[in-house]
This record gives C-alpha cells, structure tokens and sequence, in this order.
C-alpha cells in the first residue's frame, strides 16, 4: 500500500489554500488540519478521499477515543468534519459525498462536555507579581530587562508574542500607553490597538519607565530598536559561551520571555506562572475595582478585547477561593437590589455595548 496518495496531497493543498487565502486562517490553525488529515490517512491507509465513507469516519472516531484525550479528539474530528464539508462541494466528489458524510466525525454531546471542561486556571495575584518586581535583582543589563519586561507585562497586559517584538517607539511613558502596531508588533490576530497602562500600584511604572531610560540614555538605542532585546553570547576565558550583554534586535521566539517568568517567580520563592496568567491577573482587578458597566468596557478594550463578553467568559471567571466567601457572604448582606432591576440594567449594557454578533452564553 502506497504511503501516500498524490491525489490526496493535491486537494490538501487547495484546502490548505483555501483555509489561509479565503477564511484567513493562521498557519498553527491550519498546522491542527494537517495533523488531522495525516491521522484520518494514516488510518484509511492512504486510501483517495474519493473512497471515503461514513464507516471510515466512525472507525476513525472510534479509534481515535482510544488513543487520545477527549480534547485532542475533538479538535481532530472538528478540523475533519471542516475539511470534508468543504470536500464534498469540489468538483469530482459532489457524486461521492454527502455535506451530511461529515457529520460522522461529530461526537456525542457528552464527550463534547468532556472536552470542552476546563479546571481553573492558575494565575497570580497582583500582590504577588508586585513582590515578584520588588524582590528581582536589576544590577545588570539583562537583570534590568528581566524586571522590566515584568513590569510591561502587568501593566499592559500583552501578550509573549507582543512583549518580544515591542520596540521603543511603542512605549509613551509620558502618556502611559504602548501602541501594539500589528505591522511590527505580534499581536494576537494581527490586531491593532493602544493600551494605556492599568493602575496597578507597586513599582511597575517606575522600573518601566527606568528602563526606557536605560535604553536610551546608556545603551544609545533609538526608536526602531526592541524594547526588550536578546541576550548577546560570546567565549568567556574559558573559550565557552557566556552571556555577554545586550544585542539591539529583540527575541524571535517567545522561549526566552517564558525563562525570564520562571527566574523572575523562582527567585520570588513562588511557582511558575505562564505570560499569559498576568492576563488573568488584570481581568480579575477590574472585576473589582471598575465602578460601572461602562469603566469595564475601557477596562476590556485596554486588553484587546473587541467585545466586553471575551473578558468576562474567558478571563472572568471568579477563583474558588473567592467564589466560596461571595456565597458565603450573601446568606448575611443586605440585598442591594431585591428587584434585580441593577443586574437586569448591567446586563442590558452589557449588551448594548458588545458587538452585535455576540451573546450572553448559555447556562
């Protein structure tokens, strides 16, 4: 039996095509497809998709549940159910397939529970990443940009991908903005946006604000250089590699950030938490500290958030440790609102205020 099919590796390349071209689709997006497609080939012993039918897909599926988590089969049989509904409206295999032959890669309704359930993540507090910047060490140039790039994190909320490709002509330290510029910036679905730094308390803004400085005052870079540059290697007396300063250029990958947040946090006495966590940590203080429906539109806005209900459903969930002293509360506190006519009017800003394409979620 062949290891491949030609056949097969032409379609996979117009829906490849198709995917990035006319869905727009990023490349780890389409990367998920074509583990899929090898998987289901793999299986079918690279039999033409022109072959395909429905036993194919419930063996797969079968198979496939043996093999994997319930979250890794359903983003497998997601990307599959996709690919051939968009197969069977190709010419030479409308005579061979069904739109309906693709619903055989669904699973049942549980198994998409299952899939789908989340515990809760693990982020710091805010008191914590403000012990984290006081206790870091910033004698050096690459301890200062370790610090800094911390400090830039809780202040704004970037991403990893936008904190290695930021440049000093991002930051406004006079008016407490970066401009996450997608055309040189890695945001998150090539978005542009301006974030003006949250009010966070602590040193975050001075060690921001010292390092800009540094940058410019000792180090002589301009505008067009990387807010937090890559580490410089050279041979040490040894005539082994050492580093050796800063370089102009930025990281090109995100590794280096996620070493600087294990240093930054071991050094603290504390567990690793991911770039991504400080996300978590700001959407949560505005949850508290926002006065209205309003301010926490700004409050999601200011993290790139084109829709307040992002914020809320997929950083707003409240810790259990603080879910449990809410309910706990409410069976002694006087009801503010015995008629909920306050919630009923947050929910319908809420509402007014995020696009129109979006949803309260279901219970």
């Amino acid at each position: 039996m062949a290891k491949h099919s030609e056949k097969n590796a032409r379609i996979k390349r117009d829906y490849f095509r198709y995917r990035r071209e006319a869905q727009r689709s990023d490349e780890k997006s389409i990367d998920v497809v074509a583990r899929a497609l090898t998987r289901f080939e793999e299986s079918t012993r690279h039999k033409d998709f022109a072959t395909f039918n429905r036993e194919q897909a419930v063996a797969f599926k079968r198979r496939l549940g043996e093999d994997v988590s319930k979250a890794t089969a359903h983003t497998t049989l997601s990307a599959l159910k996709s690919f051939f509904h968009w197969l069977a409206g190709q010419p030479g295999f409308r005579s061979k397939l069904t739109y309906a032959d693709a619903n055989y890669f669904n699973l049942s309704d549980k198994e998409v529970r299952i899939a789908r359930a989340s515990l809760p993540k693990a982020f710091p507090s805010l008191e914590q990443v403000n012990h984290v910047l006081a206790t870091m060490p910033a004698i050096t140039a690459i301890e200062k940009r370790d610090r800094a790039l911390i400090a830039c994190a809780i202040l704004t909320g970037a991403r990893d991908g936008a904190l290695r490709s930021l440049r000093l002509k991002h930051v406004n330290i006079a008016e407490q903005r970066i401009d996450q510029d997608a055309r040189e910036v890695d945001t998150k679905n090539s978005k542009t946006f301006s974030t003006w730094f949250f009010p966070v308390g602590g040193d975050a803004l001075a060690i921001l604000t010292d390092w800009c400085t540094f940058l410019r005052s000792e180090l002589h870079r301009g505008d067009g250089d990387a807010l937090f540059p890559a580490t410089a290697v050279a041979p040490d007396r040894d005539s082994l590699f050492a580093p050796a300063g800063l370089r102009a250029e930025g990281w090109r990958s995100t590794g280096p950030v996620r070493l600087a947040y294990q240093r930054a946090f071991s050094s603290a006495g504390l567990p690793y938490f991911k770039p991504h966590s400080l996300r978590d940590t700001l959407a949560q203080l505005g949850e508290r500290i926002c006065p209205t429906v309003e301010a926490f539109k700004a409050w999601s806005q200011n993290l790139g958030h084109s829709g307040v209900l992002t914020t809320l459903t997929s950083y707003g969930t409240v810790a259990p440790h603080r879910q449990a002293e809410l309910i706990r509360s409410l069976g002694t506190a006087k009801p503010a609102t015995p008629d909920g006519q306050e919630l009923a009017r947050a929910i319908a800003t809420i509402q007014r205020l995020a696009p129109k394409s979006a949803e309260l979620p279901a219970d």
